[in-house]
């Protein structure tokens, strides 16, 4: 769908918030089911989680490492290993300047990734270079693919495992529900883990840590 902004900014306002709830709600419960599945399958077995994305995609990648590393650690339960390649500036403008900017992903997934991780890949338009080729890197080492992705999905759309799709053409619309599935995942992960009656996998917490509030307000 489309989102055309008004010329008078309070109706724009309006409008952008009344298609941004919109369009969270045109997202599929299945695909954020099944993403939710493969986040925890990686959590319990300790596989690596890596997360690629462009511009304001690259910031939401980030975001989500935080709260899958921070916010969705369960005292008792293994904490989720999550890495976000759009965080080593060095890596990404030498590849950049070096190689081609096309291969800012791919040559980090191909050195970091083993079979059986999850890589996700964050694009509105699907479409980057850089991330087909991350996807294409990734599938070829047998890791698992989650895609955050807008528009009409882009070539990304048939290169993921989970395609949590917002069918939405607007950029700031497509990476404001990208970045609410963020919290949507993380609150799903750290609930099933509350959830979860089966034996820790971590030493028992010490009686200070067991004090500590749940969350730590940001």
């Amino acid at each position: 769908m489309f989102y055309a902004p008004s010329s008078d900014p309070a109706r724009a306002i309006t409008g952008f918030m009344t298609a941004l709830a919109e369009a969270s709600l045109a997202v599929s419960t299945d695909a954020l089911r099944a993403a939710t599945e493969l986040l925890l399958d990686a959590q319990a077995n300790g596989r690596r989680v890596y997360v690629m994305g462009n511009g304001g995609s690259a910031s939401t990648a980030s975001h989500f490492v935080c709260d899958l590393i921070k916010t969705a650690q369960v005292p008792g339960h293994r904490p989720l290993r999550a890495f976000a390649l759009t965080d080593n500036p060095a890596l990404v403008t030498a590849i950049g300047n070096d190689l081609s900017y096309d291969e800012s992903f791919s040559l980090q997934v191909k050195a970091l990734v083993e079979p059986g991780d999850l890589v996700i890949a964050i694009s509105a338009s699907g479409r980057s270079p850089n991330i087909i080729a991350g996807l294409v890197a990734a599938t070829a080492i047998g890791a698992q693919t989650i895609g955050f992705l807008g528009f009409d999905g882009g070539p990304a759309r048939s290169l993921v495992d989970v395609s949590i799709h917002v069918p939405w053409h607007d950029y700031g619309i497509v990476e404001s529900v990208h970045l609410g599935v963020v919290h949507a995942l993380t609150l799903a992960i750290r609930r099933a883990l509350q959830n979860d009656d089966r034996p820790a996998v971590l030493p028992c917490m010490s009686a200070t840590e067991q004090s500590l509030p749940d969350l730590v307000a940001r």
